[in-house]
């Protein structure tokens, strides 16, 4: 691989004022969506699944695992993943949260057991099990089935009442997002959400829409609310197929943002640290925010940009921005101002978020040449969209006890089984 040009290597340690501002960097940069998720999930179930100061934490304990279980070798950071939004909110709506944060858990040991599967027999077999044509539509499902909460959000669901100041909190929201998307310079093009958010917060404060009881009532420090197994909850499996199979759509994501990565730092990751490693240290970060009561963490794009942005690629400043994440999630003042965000922003910034996700679904299957003149390929991103989408599920009872498999759980599921049972066309 072609050696890029690199400020600072991954083991090198940036001078101490330096360090400090790379890390806060990536602070802001994992920031808008670390906590969108929480509020997302919490939105979707209709109840508190997630807390905001809980995904800080687990966010910057899960890099800090990932960091030691990749020998300082890969300059990554992990937070939280919206893949994981629906198949929460419905874990919790079946099993409540020990059977959302079971879920978690065994979203992590299953990184874990396909890291021991790679390290045994290569990585080859999962490019067969997870080819562009499940990876793309499944991506798509996860925008476009998150696509109903944007709306109501936004306060445009059908039969609700109109509310003229939150829509245009939400129009300034998305057009501020769209903007600094489109036409943002350096820093800024790598936050657009977190930019949307902040502009809409101010706009929905100058309407009246922000209630600051909560800031006023939290203080300055406070311990995150977490939930640990057996202690405020015994594990329940009953949820467990609604979010287990969405692994396999996050592990083709962390092996492309690893594979973008390299490219950026010169240096194949997928050899140096291995993929193995990269899978052990996702999967551990995982399994222990889900033992805190967080969200699956996943690798962050958007901190790859901010590597590529300023050509600095030390563990040491991905390390840094993951203590001051920790440090945040204890700020209750600061926690709970980020709380009072109202839907309106939510659902400005959403109805963007969501259209990216689905639309790098469609990137997957251009970038890769998929070929929809086959009808294998068509019979396949067919039937995943299609249940995934029409809100499909299946249940099993044996022995008094229900397992459901249901929307892009199934839709992964049946996409992997008819490309590997579907023969080739002649």
């Amino acid at each position: 691989m072609e050696k890029t040009k690199m400020l600072l290597d991954v083991n090198e340690k940036p001078p101490i004022a330096k360090w400090i501002i790379l890390s806060i960097q990536h602070v802001f940069a994992m920031f808008g969506a670390t906590i969108l998720v929480p509020i997302l999930v919490n939105t979707s179930a209709g109840a508190t699944v997630l807390t905001i100061p809980v995904a800080l934490v687990t966010s910057g304990i899960g890099t800090l695992i990932y960091i030691l279980c990749t020998k300082g070798k890969s300059p990554v950071y992990l937070g939280s993943s919206f893949a994981f939004i629906a198949p929460l909110a419905a874990a919790y709506l079946k099993g409540g949260l020990s059977g959302a944060m079971t879920g978690i858990m065994v979203v992590g040991i299953i990184y874990i057991l396909f890291s021991m599967i790679v390290a045994c027999i290569g990585k080859n077999w999962i490019n067969k099990l997870l080819p562009p044509i499940v990876i793309g539509p499944m991506i798509m499902i996860i925008g476009l089935g998150l696509a109903p909460n944007a709306i109501s959000q936004m306060g445009l669901a059908s039969g609700s009442e109109v509310e003229w100041n939150a829509i245009l909190v939400a129009v300034v929201t998305f057009l501020v997002t769209a903007v600094v998307a489109v036409m943002g310079k350096g820093f800024l093009k790598i936050i657009p959400f977190l930019v949307g958010i902040v502009s809409g917060y101010i706009a929905a404060v100058c309407v009246g829409l922000v209630d600051f009881t909560p800031v006023m009532e939290a203080t300055f420090f406070s311990v995150p609310q977490f939930a640990i197994p057996f202690i405020n909850y015994a594990p329940d499996f009953s949820a467990v197929l609604t979010i287990a199979p969405i692994a396999l759509v996050t592990m083709a994501e962390h092996i492309g943002d690893h594979t973008s990565l390299s490219v950026i730092i010169g240096k194949d990751l997928l050899k140096d640290p291995g993929l193995d490693k990269t899978l052990l240290g996702d999967g551990v970060a995982t399994l222990v925010a889900g033992m805190l009561g967080g969200p699956a963490n996943t690798t962050y794009g958007e901190n790859t940009s901010v590597v590529g942005m300023t050509k600095i690629a030390s563990v040491w400043v991905i390390g840094l921005a993951a203590i001051f994440a920790i440090c945040l999630g204890f700020l209750g003042k600061f926690t709970a101002l980020v709380s009072t965000i109202p839907n309106a922003v939510l659902g400005g910034v959403s109805l963007l978020l969501y259209g990216f996700i689905a639309v790098n679904g469609l990137k997957v299957l251009i970038q890769n040449q998929v070929d929809f003149g086959k009808i294998k390929n068509v019979v396949v991103a067919s039937a995943m969209l299609v249940l995934g989408l029409g809100g499909a599920a299946i249940s099993i009872v044996a022995n008094d006890v229900s397992v459901t498999i249901s929307g892009m759980s199934l839709a992964a599921l049946a996409g992997i089984l008819l490309n590997l049972i579907l023969p080739e066309e002649q």
